[in-house]
């Protein structure tokens, strides 16, 4: 208001200004003599003028405070203020761009097989380049030599037709057998000791060792160890694990204490109830030098090896006749029986 007080005064000294001049527009070569009389009547009118306006002004003012003034039932008034299209604090910087899609991840390296220790498990062929002196499959290459090998014995109708024929051949193999029937048939395997073969140890009662804590491995195998050292005469050091399967943990606990695990190359297939020629085919048309062949002379109730048994003579003469000597495990590997 005081803003406009100002402007209206300005005005009226601006007014007085242009009727001076506008007198002395009338005779601008004589200028009129001053009445210095007059001039004080004419200033008390323009005084008493300034004075009505700034009253007048004054009155206004106080119309509109008491117009503005809010009442106790009026609501206040909502000044919406639109948000600056940039932050203060962002005036300066370049308005991000943004991206037409987020980049994938990058995929994290594959996991070697030396690299169990994430906790994914390795598979027997890792296991083996892994543990390459603890987890065997075959011998050397380079001699001609093959090691016969039976699961699952001993029993009283299988095992002996078995032992029969290679004694009758002179060979010397090795067999792999459960504590729990060894216990049943002492006699049989005090047999395969005195005629020359070699024994390993095949668990107690055949689990699957993978489904088992290393515990409970370990059970397995110093219960059967047991039972073949008071039969037998020595601790085994050869373990074969029913089904071939093991893991990462039970192998180092296997040779943290001496063993030597022992699978297989070639597979017959017998425990399919297979006739003698499929057994024949199975072997012959897999064996090369260092080979491991596996072969059953125990099984179920419901299984029927007499394939096996009459294969047996065969497979002996035609890996004879190629050239291949018939050993055991221990002289394959080279490694001693016992621990």
């Amino acid at each position: 208001m005081k803003r406009m007080t100002a402007i209206a005064v300005c005005c009226l000294l601006a007014s007085g200004c242009w009727n001076a001049g506008r007198s002395g527009e009338n005779n601008p070569a004589v200028p009129a003599p001053r009445d210095y009389a007059s001039d004080v009547p004419h200033s008390i009118v323009r005084t008493e003028e300034l004075t009505e306006l700034m009253a007048q002004t004054a009155e206004r003012e106080q119309r509109m405070s008491d117009t503005v003034s809010v009442s106790p039932k009026a609501k206040p008034i909502e000044i919406k203020q639109e948000p600056p299209a940039v932050p203060p604090h962002q005036e300066t910087r370049a308005k991000p761009k943004p991206s037409a899609k987020p980049k994938a991840p990058p995929k994290a390296p594959a996991v070697s097989a030396q690299q169990s220790s994430s906790g994914r498990k390795l598979s027997l062929s890792e296991l083996r380049a892994k543990y390459p002196d603890w987890f065997k499959v075959s011998g050397a290459a380079k001699e001609p030599r093959i090691a016969l090998t039976f699961d699952d014995g001993p029993d009283l109708r299988f095992t002996p037709q078995v032992l029969d024929v290679l004694k009758a051949n002179g060979v010397k193999a090795t067999f792999f057998l459960l504590g729990k029937k060894a216990e049943e048939h002492p006699d049989i395997v005090k047999r395969i000791v005195r005629e020359g073969h070699a024994i390993g140890n095949h668990s107690y009662r055949h689990p699957q060792f993978t489904k088992l804590t290393v515990d409970e491995f370990a059970s397995e195998i110093k219960k059967a160890e047991e039972v073949l050292n008071r039969l037998a005469g020595y601790r085994p050091k050869l373990v074969r694990p029913p089904y071939g399967a093991i893991n990462e943990d039970e192998l180092q606990w296997a040779k943290n204490r001496g063993y030597v695990i022992v699978n297989w190359n070639v597979d017959s297939l017998d425990w399919k109830n297979l006739g003698e020629q499929q057994v024949l085919g199975n072997i012959l048309g897999h064996t090369k030098a260092g080979a491991i062949v596996l072969q059953h002379s125990a099984g179920g109730d419901s299984q029927d090896l007499s394939g096996t048994v009459k294969a047996l003579p065969g497979i002996i003469a035609k890996l004879r006749e190629q050239g291949y000597g018939l050993v055991t495990v221990p002289e394959l590997l080279k490694l001693p029986k016992s621990k």
